[in-house]
């Protein structure tokens, strides 16, 4: 079995980078910036009653301060929806899910 050589040192990075832009790993990495982005995207009057929890494959966990909140945003949902996957179309956001914070 022969061995396929490359023309020099490759660089770590290089590969790691090589291995996650392919298969669902690498999808899911880039989904992922959606946690880092909410406020941003979903503007400071939502982010304040909001925290983004987790992401699991495609569907975004998001806890919600209050009831009439949860409600609320269970009606925009749609809107909320588009606004985090503009720019985003590789690897979208497919539902969110709103969920009441626990009291503590």
């Amino acid at each position: 079995m022969t061995r396929k050589r490359t023309a020099g040192p490759v660089r770590v990075g290089e590969l790691v980078d090589a291995f996650l832009s392919k298969g669902k790993v690498g999808r899911q990495l880039r989904r992922i910036g959606v946690l880092d982005e909410w406020a941003e995207r979903v503007g400071e009057r939502i982010a304040t009653v909001t925290r983004p929890k987790s992401l699991s494959d495609a569907v975004l966990f998001v806890e919600v301060r209050t009831s009439p909140w949860l409600m609320e945003l269970n009606m925009m949902r749609q809107g909320i929806l588009e606004r985090l996957n503009e720019g985003r179309e590789d690897v979208p956001i497919e539902k969110i899910v709103f969920v009441l914070m626990d009291g503590g």
